[in-house]
């Protein structure tokens, strides 16, 4: 495999990552506040399943602020069949 070839877990983590940096700004309830937000307004149902699935893990790679803001982020129903 490819060392450069990013899955697309890498890819969120990245990108959550991103966010937290541009909220790091901010007064820390503020800053938790514009993450979760942010990742409700504009990240699909798809993404954020997939971004509580990487929480759960050990060693995750996300910054401690999308960590803390995981609570107020709103978890996607079970995709109909």
């Amino acid at each position: 495999m490819d060392k450069n070839h990013k899955t697309t877990g890498d890819k969120l983590v990245y990108m959550a990552n991103q966010i937290a940096t541009f909220f790091h700004t901010q007064p820390k309830s503020e800053a938790v506040e514009g993450v979760s937000n942010h990742i409700n307004l504009f990240w699909e149902s798809r993404m954020r399943a997939q971004l509580f699935d990487i929480l759960e893990k050990e060693d995750n790679g996300l910054d401690p602020l999308v960590i803390e803001a995981a609570p107020h982020i709103r978890k996607p129903g079970p995709v109909p069949a």
